[in-house]
């Protein structure tokens, strides 16, 4: 089964070549690495060429203006000749070797359609720090009305369901993913396996992540991606959640 793996960067040479090393140095051998970088004005695309003979022909990439990060996203699985896709963010990385090896081991269960993980969110100058430990265990789909997801990084799926159900919607800004994940689990049902390990860290700092502002707006996406999905949440009810993420903070599992 051959997994591609899809990084979206821009201006990300701070960090990239850590989450290239770390793909690279995956156990696992049939995977296909993509990166769709956005026109960065750094030298994230001299990074990206310096890697690109180490995969051996199993790397291809893009440099070119696009419409954000879902576009980038929606950009990179079509390219996509594996079976099974999955995304890496440009400032996160593997840290164990054995990450795509597991996750193949999860499709070939009968019946498995996707597979998720648990994270660890780590400090950007302490990468051996964990300030919370993002825990997949509990997910269920009735848990999207209460603003739970698994971590979308830890994603995996089959392609032709981005063909049957449909991409990254471009008009939310940051919960297109949450409203995937809610199209794919909780509307068409996807029959899911939690694989119980975390397998990669996230350094703090993203872009839902950055400001009340825009946890204001991610949870107004919340709510929406609910209703167009035919789950009843508010703003309220999502506001229950923060209990969890500070608890998540106490039990970093370091």
């Amino acid at each position: 089964m051959k997994l591609s793996i899809i990084t979206v960067a821009y201006n990300s040479a701070e960090t990239i070549a850590h989450t290239i090393e770390s793909v690279l140095e995956q156990s696992y051998s049939d995977i296909e690495y993509i990166i769709v970088d956005g026109g960065s004005k750094d030298n994230t695309v001299e990074i990206i060429k310096s890697y690109e003979p180490r995969f051996n022909g199993r790397m291809k990439w893009i440099s070119e203006k696009d419409n954000g990060l879902y576009d980038a996203m929606n950009k990179g699985i079509r390219m996509a000749t594996g079976e099974v896709v999955g995304i890496i963010n440009a400032d996160d990385f593997y840290h164990r070797n054995d990450v795509i090896a597991l996750i193949a081991k999860g499709f070939k269960e009968e019946h498995v359609q996707a597979t998720f993980a648990d994270v660890r969110f780590v400090k950007p100058d302490n990468l051996e720090k964990t300030v919370r430990y993002y825990a997949c265990k509990n997910f269920a789909p009735w848990r999207f009305r209460f603003g739970f997801m698994p971590a979308h990084p830890t994603f995996f799926t089959y392609k032709w369901y981005f063909d049957e159900f449909g991409y990254y919607r471009t008009d939310y800004k940051i919960a297109a993913d949450y409203e995937l994940l809610i199209r794919f689990l909780y509307k068409h049902k996807l029959k899911y396996k939690y694989l119980h390990l975390d397998v990669m860290k996230m350094r703090t700092g993203g872009a839902s992540t950055a400001s009340v502002k825009s946890n204001l707006i991610l949870n107004r996406e919340i709510v929406r991606a609910c209703r167009e999905n035919g789950i009843y949440t508010n703003l309220a009810i999502l506001s229950l959640k923060y209990f969890v993420k500070v608890w998540e903070m106490v039990v970093t599992k370091d």
